[in-house]
């Protein structure tokens, strides 16, 4: 698995959508990795074609609540 430093609570951002903001890892289950992204939301990635960057020096930042689905990314 390509992610596997990640769980629960890690931030990390996409590296091909940086538009979507900071992110918070809510759960990983094999290779499907659920983030809430600042400006995306609720986000499934596939961890097996997606590789995540860890944040690990971001500032403290409020991720919203708002929830999408995208399969595959």
């Amino acid at each position: 698995m390509m992610n596997e430093f990640l769980e629960p609570g890690s931030f990390v951002r996409h590296p091909e959508r940086p538009d979507w903001g900071l992110g918070q890892v809510q759960s990983v289950i094999a290779a499907r990795i659920t983030v809430n992204f600042e400006n995306a939301g609720k986000v499934v990635i596939d961890g097996s074609r997606i590789l995540l960057t860890p944040d690990t020096g971001r500032q403290e930042t409020h991720v919203n609540e708002s929830h999408r689905s995208v399969k595959g990314r």
